[in-house]
């Protein structure tokens, strides 16, 4: 027998996951997910424009090159569409339990007691309260994601609105904003992206915008049919175009990001692209950030800028006091909105939560992690044995493709799950995680995040509990080492046999 799998989240890492382990014959495995559909934060953010910025094809599985892509930088629905065509290709869907939520894991010396319920009416109830069912895994991997669960600004007044409100990140498509007088809180990555669609529809837009952002621009363009075929039909070009694509990102963006030579190229870029699209001095200065490039997510896009320029658009730097039931006021007067769209993130510091996670001896995750996440590459957590994060802690990229970080963790996994069965269950220890977060630290010291500015990289203390701070070669290498010695097995009695399918 296999060991029993439970996968939580059917975003890239999740489904990621289970394809490889129906490729290695594995099928004892089930997926939660607690929405209806595959897709993780590609299925949640539907906003007008919403799209990545990285080349589809390197947001893609290695595996699965996928000729299908129309644009160089896909759409949301594009990238929905990939997964789940991937997820029927594999034919994980049967392992799946759509519409169902894990609220809590505890280990019990042995393996794991997860604890899911019912997230949509109308779903069976049977179990204990709250239609709660409780079954045992012999491995947890979480494959939650760092951007799952919207953030909202600590303003006063936020209930007091008598107008429309909504999150990026749970788009109101059934709010017409034609006419309106639209407030926007918030001009990160995704409110960059929503902001020209709004900003043509609105009688009148407020972005509120406490610190402006780096911008670059997007080099897009859609594919014709004769690049499709060729992607299709020519041994090798897709994955010379991907390689391409992996090797300039790596040597031209996480230089910048070290602070290293293409630091000043990556500045000129973005103050070129601002002064070419801004004429207005005033609007120009409030733009420019003051912070190194790459402090905060740089932003990639090319319509930003121009939606800003319209007559019917404010950009607002005055400082929020509280919303209103009318709008909202700053420290400069009231200024009128009937709705109100936040684009203000994530909360991304806040790993694997809600869920509670209790490992060895009645260790709580939350408690452990109380002066921020840190594991083992990112992976692995001591005093929770048999758990594996994927998009764990100090795994994000500012630079390259998540799904190739994603794609080690798995790998890493695969490569854990022998251990584990013929020895017991498996942690890391005390000591490989003091030295990896020593390193961390060294590595995080040369990078620019470390420069003083706010961003969702951090903790509300100041530390970065999210990003890499080296190039993804490296990664790679450290995640292709074998699991052992930086493991250990706590448990050896519950041995049962060579792993098998």
């Amino acid at each position: 027998m296999a060991p029993k799998v439970a996968i939580i989240g059917a975003g890239f890492g999740g489904l990621c996951m289970a394809i490889r382990l129906e490729m290695a014959g594995i099928t004892s495995y089930t997926v939660f997910e607690k929405a209806g559909n595959v897709g993780g934060t590609w299925r949640d953010n539907s906003y007008p424009g919403a799209g990545c910025d990285i080349p589809s094809h390197l947001y893609s599985y290695s595996f699965e090159k996928y000729a299908s892509w129309t644009r160089r930088y896909p759409g949301q629905p594009e990238i929905l569409g990939y997964l789940e065509h991937c997820a029927d290709k594999y034919d994980v869907r049967r392992k799946i339990r759509f519409d169902t939520e894990v609220v809590r894991a505890a280990f019990d010396g042995g393996g794991w007691q997860v604890t899911c319920k019912p997230t949509t009416t109308g779903t069976s109830t049977a179990g204990g309260a709250g239609g709660e069912v409780t079954e045992e895994f012999d491995v947890v991997i979480a494959g939650v994601g760092q951007l799952n669960r919207p953030h909202y600004p600590d303003i006063p007044g936020l209930a007091d609105f008598a107008g429309t409100t909504f999150h990026s990140a749970r788009w109101n498509h059934a709010h017409d904003l034609t006419g309106r007088r639209v407030a926007v809180i918030g001009n990160g990555s995704s409110a960059a992206q929503f902001i020209p669609s709004v900003a043509e529809r609105a009688a009148h837009l407020d972005v509120y915008q406490r610190t402006p952002n780096w911008v670059i621009p997007k080099p897009d363009a859609a594919f014709g049919p004769l690049t499709r075929l060729a992607f299709h039909f020519v041994p090798g070009l897709q994955r010379a175009y991907r390689e391409w694509i992996y090797r300039y990102a790596e040597g031209t963006l996480y230089p910048a990001l070290a602070q290293g030579w293409s630091t000043g190229l990556l500045r000129t870029r973005a103050l070129n692209h601002l002064k070419a699209q801004v004429d207005d001095p005033e609007l120009r200065a409030k733009l420019t950030p003051g912070y190194p490039p790459g402090c905060k997510r740089v932003v990639i896009d090319s319509r930003f800028y121009p939606a800003l320029t319209r007559p019917n658009v404010d950009v607002v730097t005055d400082r929020i006091v509280r919303v209103t039931a009318t709008g909202v006021e700053t420290d400069q007067g009231h200024r009128e909105a009937d709705t109100i769209i936040y684009g203000t993130g994530f909360r991304s510091t806040e790993f694997l939560s809600p869920i509670e996670l209790t490992g060895r001896d009645g260790q709580t995750l939350s408690d452990q992690w109380k002066q921020g996440a840190e594991a083992y590459l990112g992976i692995s957590v001591p005093n929770f044995p048999n758990l594996f994060l994927l998009y764990g802690p100090n795994t994000n990229l500012g630079h390259n493709s998540i799904v190739f970080m994603l794609e080690c963790q798995v790998e890493h996994v695969m490569n854990c799950l022998p251990y584990l069965w013929q020895r017991g269950p498996m942690e890391v220890s005390a000591r490989a995680m003091a030295a990896w977060s020593r390193q961390l630290d060294a590595a995080m010291g040369r990078m620019v995040w470390g420069d003083g500015c706010q961003s969702w990289y951090k903790t509300a203390e100041g530390r970065v509990t999210n990003n890499w701070p080296g190039p993804t070669p490296l990664y790679r290498r450290l995640t292709a080492l074998p699991p052992l010695p930086a493991y250990r097995f706590v448990g050896a009695d519950h041995a049962k046999g060579a792993l098998s399918s």
